[in-house]
């Protein structure tokens, strides 16, 4: 090794520059160098000359020992139909059975439920299985609770039982189906809360829709959060869909036209933002469903107007498309 380098290693490494394991592999390095210059380089091994094909059949290998898509979607509907089965005798002969009956048999598929779905997340990792297990327990699991203490308080520790299970899985599988579950379980806990905590406090003539539409806007405003931390298009619809559940509230409650508007506007302003930016259709979709049932309803119940209605709206979704072939006039002449 020329001298010229040692010297330049040995200041670097007083100087703080290099530690002593980087000096000796530049050291390592420069010698293979030295050895090898002015010599052909050695041929590959032969473990090494793999034709392309092969060598991506080596990397797809553990994606080809997965199941087929179809075998999985055939399990899953075999499942379903057993599921079915079950719920289908169940509701059957719910009515004859007593109390005792009703506890085993909604503890056992709670447990049943809850234990397959850990096991799939064991053995089979973090899947669309174990998720939608996992959602389908926690469910039932609230329902057993409800079963066990009964009443208006069993109703109350049924949703606190299933929304406490349903955050365990999604903070720990993901997983769309687990979201739909959280968005149920909320709805559900907000028409608990509405008519058996809240209502039967303040007397009877309380307006118990606007109380359910501001519970929605809550249950909204959670899965939004939720959309940062996990599946962002499932969260932000599911969002959305609380957000229509509340304006359908604030519809039928007396005089609660304008809070529909307000609530309908802007949940399905803020998803078609969501959809220029991501171009998830999905926002779109709820979007659109939110004006779609919002605004005619809530026009016509403030004016009393049908003619009236029916005739601004054509003519703003005229004025609308109108603007649209303009906008992508403008566009496709910038363009070219």
């Amino acid at each position: 090794m020329p001298s010229r380098l040692e010297d330049a290693l040995h200041r670097l490494v007083s100087a703080g520059v290099l530690r002593s394991d980087q000096a000796d592999a530049l050291r390592s390095a420069a010698e293979a160098d030295a050895a090898n210059s002015g010599q052909p380089q050695p041929s590959p091994a032969p473990s090494t000359l793999q034709p392309k094909s092969q060598a991506k059949d080596q990397r797809l290998g553990p994606e080809r020992a997965r199941p087929s898509a179809l075998v999985e979607v055939l399990g899953y509907i075999g499942g379903a139909l057993l599921l079915g089965a079950v719920a289908l005798l169940t509701v059957a002969n719910w009515g004859e059975m007593g109390r005792a009956a009703r506890i085993t048999t909604g503890t056992t598929a709670a447990v049943v439920l809850l234990g397959a779905a850990v096991l799939s997340a064991v053995f089979r990792g973090r899947d669309q299985l174990s998720s939608a297990l996992a959602s389908l327990g926690c469910c039932v699991a609230g329902f057993a609770t409800y079963v066990v203490v009964g009443g208006a308080s069993g109703r109350v520790a049924g949703v606190a039982v299933a929304l406490a299970l349903a955050a365990l899985g999604v903070w720990q599988l993901g997983g769309s189906s687990l979201l739909v579950a959280t968005f149920a379980i909320l709805g559900t806990g907000v028409l608990v809360i509405t008519s058996d905590v809240i209502a039967p406090a303040v007397g009877g003539r309380t307006n118990q829709a606007g109380l359910a539409g501001s519970g929605f806007i809550l249950v909204a405003i959670i899965l939004a959060l939720l959309g940062l931390v996990r599946d962002q298009v499932m969260a932000w619809s599911l969002a959305g869909a609380a957000v229509f559940s509340s304006s359908v509230c604030w519809l039928v409650q007396d005089h609660g036209e304008a809070m529909a508007l307000a609530v309908g506007t802007a949940g399905s302003a803020a998803l078609l933002v969501a959809y220029g930016r991501h171009r998830a259709s999905a926002y779109a979709v709820v979007g659109c469903s939110i004006l779609l049932v919002v605004w005619p309803t809530a026009l016509y119940q403030l004016t009393d107007n049908l003619a009236g209605v029916a005739i601004g709206l054509v003519v703003a979704s005229v004025v609308l498309f109108f603007a649209v072939l303009l906008l992508s006039r403008h566009q496709r002449r910038a363009a070219g």
